[in-house]
């Protein structure tokens, strides 16, 4: 089948959107600029109304155009991206990119490990942790919702800090050298507390990042870090030989 007819086969709204995607990644739209709005696609195209909004939403929750309501749809930006294969603190990462970061400590406190938790912590069930909800900032708007545990016995003062002006990665790493790190990535429609923070509707995708650490041979941490799966992506770029010692599951 011709690239022609295949498309001529594809549902209209589907058309309407790989049309729009061409012309940003060819350069034709740039990220900032203001694409057409639906009365002047729906003239230009030929199509419903109704096919126009359904590619413009499906492009929007994919993260390739921004809407903002009463003044029109734009093309968005490259997505910010948290890396695979390094523990870098998140203002780092934000910083290195420019913007602005703020933290907001939604949680801070020892609790008792349940039995789920303390098999991937190691601990004996029931033992004291350290737990941490923060959400991290970009500009001011929420790019990362970070669900922390923390075995007390490489860590004991990190209830004691600050981390609205030190964050806990980079604490962590002040304390002690990372022998192992398990990172395990899924996407996922995120429960209403998740949502919630991070500013998304229930039809939005968050990326999940599951992280463990060891010091020597005891685990040192257990985290989940959420983010919006249209402001974000995550990633790393590594040399193969290296890659041998990288195990990701």
């Amino acid at each position: 089948m011709t690239t022609e007819k295949k498309q001529q086969s594809q549902p209209l709204y589907q058309q309407v959107k790989e049309r729009i995607s061409k012309r940003i990644s060819s350069g034709e739209l740039q990220p900032g600029m203001r694409i057409d709005s639906e009365n002047e696609l729906v003239q230009a195209l030929g199509v419903s109304r109704m096919t126009v909004n359904r590619a413009l939403r499906e492009l929007t929750g994919e993260g390739s155009l921004l809407r903002q309501q009463g003044v029109g749809t734009f093309v968005a930006g490259r997505k910010p991206q948290s890396a695979m294969f390094e523990i870098i603190p998140i203002n780092e990462e934000i910083e290195q990119r420019g913007g602005q970061h703020s933290c907001e400590v939604l949680l801070l406190r020892q609790e008792r490990a349940q039995p789920n938790l303390a098999v991937e912590l190691e601990l004996a069930a029931y033992a004291p942790v350290y737990h941490a909800l923060l959400l991290h900032k970009e500009n001011g708007k929420p790019i990362q919702l970070a669900d922390r545990y923390i075995n007390p016995l490489v860590a004991g003062d990190f209830l004691q800090q600050d981390f609205q002006s030190i964050t806990p990665s980079a604490y962590l790493l002040s304390l002690f050298p990372v022998s192992q790190v398990e990172h395990v990535i899924e996407a996922i429609i995120p429960e209403h507390w998740v949502r919630k923070h991070l500013a998304i509707n229930e039809a939005e995708p968050c990326l999940v990042l599951h992280r463990r650490t060891w010091v020597g041979e005891n685990i040192a941490t257990q985290s989940t870090f959420y983010y919006p799966g249209s402001r974000h992506s995550i990633g790393g770029r590594f040399k193969p030989d290296a890659a041998k010692t990288i195990r990701i599951a």
